[in-house]
């Protein structure tokens, strides 16, 4: 599988994240799977590619090229394939269209978004790939209550929890992944506003 991981690109988070990470990377590479993310060296981003690289794995980058010349984020080079995008939108609609499934990893205000963009897609019927929130150390627990809050209040469709899954063990995340099935969610509901 090829697996695209969201994440922070900061380096001023809790080394605990990061050790996280590289080692769910290193685990999903060394049972064959490849990923795909925004290249960056830092950060979380940075710790899933070390990880998966480690485990023996291919790494696939992209990025906008305006990244190269302004002091955004460091750019993990020694990614086995980098991809040089004119803006975030076409760099994200890459990233979406090359992989098998989704891994939202702690991160910042473009790891939401991203987040929200494949759920709203899969809500859509625009794909039907598994979506992991890897909940390390309780990260995401208060926007898992937003999201319940947002179901309750009617906000949200009900059926969304079916689409997405978060879990904070490794073995667990790797095997909701390698066994997920699109048939396991009633797509017609997603799609009533009742």
């Amino acid at each position: 599988m090829v697996i695209c991981v969201y994440g922070a690109a900061s380096n001023r988070i809790e080394k605990k994240y990061l050790d996280r990470v590289f080692n769910l990377g290193k685990a999903l590479a060394e049972r064959g799977h490849s990923l795909v993310y925004g290249a960056g060296a830092d950060g979380v981003m940075g710790a899933a590619a070390r990880g998966f690289k480690a485990g023996g794995g291919k790494v696939h980058g992209v990025i906008p090229k305006f990244f190269e010349e302004g002091e955004y984020e460091a750019i993990f080079y020694q990614a086995d394939k980098l991809t040089y995008t004119q803006t975030m939108a076409e760099r994200k609609t890459i990233m979406e269209n090359s992989c098998d499934c989704f891994i939202i990893a702690p991160g910042g205000i473009g790891t939401m978004e991203e987040f929200f963009q494949v759920l709203t897609l899969k809500q859509l019927g625009r794909h039907k790939k598994a979506i992991v929130i890897y909940d390390c150390f309780g990260y995401f627990d208060n926007l898992e209550k937003m999201i319940q809050e947002g179901m309750e209040q009617g906000f949200i469709n009900k059926q969304c929890e079916n689409i997405y899954k978060i879990l904070e063990d490794d073995k667990k995340i790797i095997e909701y992944l390698e066994n997920y099935s699109d048939e396991d969610v009633e797509w017609s509901l997603l799609k009533k506003n009742s």
